[in-house]
């Protein structure tokens, strides 16, 4: 990457490196995330690809390497402020308080937006109640009507069909008003309808409200359809980058995936 090209990049990767013991799960990874464009990170089974994700957010602490947002290295930032830098995250499994309604949950992931804690809650109730009615009106307004799921806002989440925990999921990050949204296999598990729907709200979220999306998806159709650019990774190490057409037809990337058991051409969207 070179560095005049830096500008134009919202997000950026710098020679990442990140070992568990004698594995090397990310080795010498360096991309670029433009504002506004839905980036997709791939590869085979154990690439790097949550890796990279996990050093974004700082769940994991590259050994070497930087993560710069908008122009400022993150990379000591505590995990638990990334967040309040706007930037939001989903997994690869359902990561809810299944105890909880709906609503319930979405509401935990404005937190970082909320200015009453619980001091201040209690000597300025009028205050931290408009707070919460605000905070309410805003989740049933954009997120709960963009999401399509006003029927089951009211419900307790274990009751609910995995599909339908995943939109609450992307709800609850929708509620943390990110600039950038770290999506992690969210149409896993999903039949081809449920799928179909995710990849439209997904392509809502970019469009409507300006998200920059980095997405790992193994569904290559969703991949090819909607993403602006795509970054390969195999064994840790970036093998190839450019827009999907690019992609599909890159020998390296095609190799890596054949490689790999019960991989076909269709599966790049060939």
């Amino acid at each position: 990457m070179q560095m005049e090209d830096n500008k134009q990049y919202q997000l950026r990767l710098e020679d990442i490196h990140l070992s568990f013991g004698g594995l090397q799960a990310l080795n010498g990874v360096s991309t670029g995330v433009r504002k506004g464009e839905i980036f997709s990170i791939i590869g085979p089974n154990g690439a790097g690809k949550t890796c990279l994700l996990n050093c974004i957010n700082r769940f994991y602490h590259p050994e070497k390497g930087s993560v710069i947002l908008e122009g400022r290295d993150i990379s000591r930032i505590k995990p638990h402020k990334i967040a309040a830098l706007g930037i939001a995250r989903t997994f690869q499994n359902v990561e809810l308080f299944g105890h909880m309604s709906v609503l319930d949950n979405i509401k935990l992931g404005a937190h970082v937006h909320l200015k009453s804690g619980s001091l201040s809650g209690g000597i300025y109730y009028g205050k931290s109640r408009r707070e919460e009615i605000d905070l309410r009106s805003h989740i049933e307004a954009k997120i709960v009507d963009l999401l399509e799921i006003e029927h089951i806002r009211k419900s307790v989440v274990h009751s609910l069909p995995y599909g339908l925990q995943k939109r609450v999921e992307l709800a609850r990050a929708l509620a943390m008003r990110p600039r950038i949204l770290l999506l992690d296999e969210p149409a896993t598990g999903m039949n081809l309808e449920e799928t179909e729907d995710m990849a439209r709200f997904i392509l809502d979220i970019n469009e409507e409200w300006g998200v920059t999306i980095v997405l790992i998806e193994h569904d290559m159709g969703v991949v090819m359809d909607i993403s602006d650019r795509i970054c390969v990774l195999d064994f840790g190490q970036k093998i190839a980058e450019g827009k999907p057409d690019e992609i599909r037809h890159n020998e390296q990337v095609i190799k890596a995936y054949l490689g790999e058991e019960d991989i076909t051409y269709s599966r790049l969207g060939a």
